[in-house]
């Protein structure tokens, strides 16, 4: 390992290193991105490029090797690595002693056998013929036409071409284009992913006790993590002049897409797709996309806000004011009820484009294999009508029962959603109450209270929201769905039910129950003892309007604030734990290992379908929502794209033909917002 180092360091001071021929700085700039794109992410033979890295960490007093694992308490690893090696992986291994622990770096490598294999056994797709992507951007188009300057647009370097393909054949080789090149066929994308699927696959005891799989083993402690490699380092060379095409992958990301300076220039959707796959790729497009159809919104939003603030203080009589507010209101109700219906339409156009341009229009979930999971816990196989051939499998009588289980825990969970907010309307009642003895201080105790209860109401559905998640997840877990689709799609309507009724329903009291139920003098309506919540003389079209803004804003505050300090404070003591050397020269692996694990895009598409909800169900009580929504979207994707590119391990790509059940969500959110409205 120390000749390694000592290699490495040589290299990079080489690369650093001036030179006096002519095109000295373009000469620079490649040897370092070759260098640091290339011997990082190599074996020591500097043939076999790093598929994927598997790292546990050990006590250093007591060392050990691949070779006497077998003997140790650590049988479970040694299995698991038996299994690859059966499986066709080749490994190495690199052993790095920090001052808290001893840590094993495992290289991964799959050979040109086991990834043609692995590519006809997952129908991977590979390419005939390619020819560069024309652009897609219809502003862009319109802009050009009509000889306008576009500052959104710019020109990144290293565009990838956009190619024909079809499913991989071994026996048709010869056809596909790069054939003739082994090492590079199949892009790094594609060779994660089989490793990835022998990872999931592989066994380290008895299958019928589901003992398989790597995500297992992670959350046994047995392993530390497992993740493919980055391309190279995100910083810009700073020593010499910069080469835009000699850029790595990862480099261009961050220079054209994660900085905060580029937050007004079009996202290079065709590099992220590259680099992420296609399951992030169109995730930040229909974000892109989303934010973009909130720009109009907001223009609206401020029009009608703004010209009921100027009404207020025009000498109108009472009546012509109603009449005019109702009257914007039915404006604003009306252009949003049809923005958001169209905003889903085109979006279905931008999504079939952006399927057809990656090739995953055919994308079906026939196409995708069983989950380890259910592999490895269903009883019984039974043929596939479609491919024909025999797969695991889980009886629908035995899983009913479970999804009912499922449906009854979430019945509990919004009960006692239901429950919390009673309190808050007693909290809400019992603060202000003291005040009511005077009528001059009335007002005042109402949006006292008004507010405090909009805070701890926010608090609370932050919290309960966390916990839910959790148990949302075991659950699906214990359905035992079959594909990783279906999975999720489960798990997301789950989480999403409950969101719904947590975040929407003390909204929902205040704009349709609240002031309904008071009664008349000599008979108010009372519940235990508590006399029913009025609304103030102007309605509760204020309070709702507050309600609406504190939840809101609120909640995009919190999770930005989350999306900022959480990572840094988790790598902080991911690197407290391990106690990194910063003298000595860190690799490719090791700088990787010290970035959080990526937690995928559920949050990420959680956070913005409730947004979607709150700026659609309830814009007419609140008409800011959408300018606040679109400040926050920009701040989102810049949060994203720097977690996506600096702060996380490199994820796994994963293949998708569009959003999946969020478009489902989303247009029963605009159908909710016809009738609301």
């Amino acid at each position: 390992m120390q000749i390694y180092e000592d290699y490495l360091s040589l290299a990079r001071n080489d690369a650093l290193s001036s030179t006096t021929s002519e095109g000295g700085e373009q000469i620079e700039t490649q040897s370092h991105t070759r260098l640091s794109e290339d011997i990082d992410c190599y074996f020591q033979d500097g043939k076999r490029k790093i598929d994927f890295m598997l790292v546990y960490e050990e006590d250093k007093n007591q060392p050990k090797s691949l070779e006497t694992q077998k003997v140790s308490t650590d049988h479970k690893r040694y299995t698991l690595l038996e299994s690859l090696r059966k499986a066709g992986l080749e490994m190495e291994e690199e052993r790095v002693v920090t001052e808290r622990k001893a840590i094993t770096y495992v290289k991964l490598y799959a050979p040109w056998d086991v990834c043609c294999f692995y590519a006809e056994d997952l129908c991977m797709r590979a390419p005939l013929q390619a020819h560069p992507i024309p652009s897609s951007d219809c502003s862009d188009t319109i802009l050009k036409a009509l000889n306008i300057p576009n500052m959104m647009h710019v020109e990144v370097p290293n565009k990838p071409l956009d190619v024909y393909t079809c499913p991989f054949k071994k026996s048709k080789l010869n056809r596909f284009l790069g054939s003739n090149n082994h090492e590079t066929f199949f892009s790094s994308t594609q060779r994660s992913r089989i490793v990835w699927e022998i990872l999931a696959t592989a066994a380290y005891g008895n299958r019928k006790r589901a003992e398989i799989g790597i995500e297992r083993l992670i959350e046994e402690g047995v392993y530390s993590a497992a993740f493919p490699l980055h391309g190279g380092p995100y910083e810009l060379p700073k020593y010499c002049k910069l080469d835009p095409q000699a850029l790595n992958p990862r480099q261009v990301l961050y220079h054209y897409w994660a900085r905060w300076c580029t937050w007004y220039r079009y996202q290079p959707l065709d590099h992220i797709r590259e680099y992420f796959g296609e399951k992030i790729g169109i995730y930040f497009a229909w974000l892109g996309f989303y934010t973009a159809w909130l720009l109009p919104a907001s223009l609206v939003g401020i029009f009608v806000f703004l010209y009921g603030v100027f009404t207020i203080y025009e000498n109108i009589p009472a009546n012509e004011v109603c009449l005019e507010d109702k009257r914007d209101l039915y404006l604003l109700k009306f252009n949003f009820c049809n923005a958001a219906v169209t905003f889903l339409e085109y979006w279905k156009r931008k999504n079939a484009s952006l399927a057809h341009l990656w090739d995953v229009s055919d994308y079906a979930e026939i196409e995708e294999r069983p989950r380890p999971e259910y592999a490895a816990k269903a009883p019984t196989y039974e043929e596939n009508p479609i491919t024909r051939v025999k797969e695991p499998y889980f009886p629908p009588r035995k899983r009913l029962p479970r999804i009912l289980s499922g449906i009854a825990v979430i019945i509990i969970m919004m009960t006692l959603v239901m429950i919390f907010i009673v309190a808050v309307i007693v909290y809400r009642v019992l603060v202000s109450k003291p005040l009511f003895q005077h009528a001059s201080t009335r007002p005042r105790a109402q949006l006292i209270a008004s507010f405090s209860s909009a805070i701890v109401n926010l608090l609370c559905i932050m919290a309960l929201g966390r916990l839910y998640e959790k148990l949302a997840l075991k659950m699906t877990q214990w359905e035992m769905h079959r594909t990783q689709t279906e999975f999720e799609d489960q798990l997301t309507f789950k989480v999403f039910l409950f969101q719904f009724v947590n975040f929407y329903s003390s909204i929902i009291y205040i704009a349709f129950f609240k002031g309904k139920l008071v009664g008349y003098p000599g008979h108010y309506t009372t519940f235990f003892g508590i006399r029913s919540e009025e609304c103030n003389n102007g309605g509760c079209l204020v309070e709702l309007a507050q309600q609406l803004s504190v939840i809101m804003i609120g909640k995009q505050m919190i999770n930005n604030a989350q999306e900022i300090i959480v990572p840094k404070v988790k790598a902080f003591f991911h690197r407290m734990k391990i106690k990194v050397d910063k003298s000595r020269v860190q690799s490719r692996w090791e700088e990787d290992y010290q970035l959080i694990e990526n937690e995928g895009l559920f949050a990420e598409y959680l956070e913005m379908v409730l947004q979607f909800g709150f700026i659609t169900i309830f814009v007419a009580a609140f008409p800011l929502a959408p300018l606040f929504a679109l400040l926050n979207n920009w701040v989102e994707i810049r949060l994203d794209s720097q977690k996506f590119v600096c702060e996380t391990r490199r994820p796994v790509a994963d293949r998708a033909q569009n959003i999946g059940v969020w478009f489902s969500i989303m247009d029963g959110l605009a159908q909710i917002a016809v009738i609301s409205n």
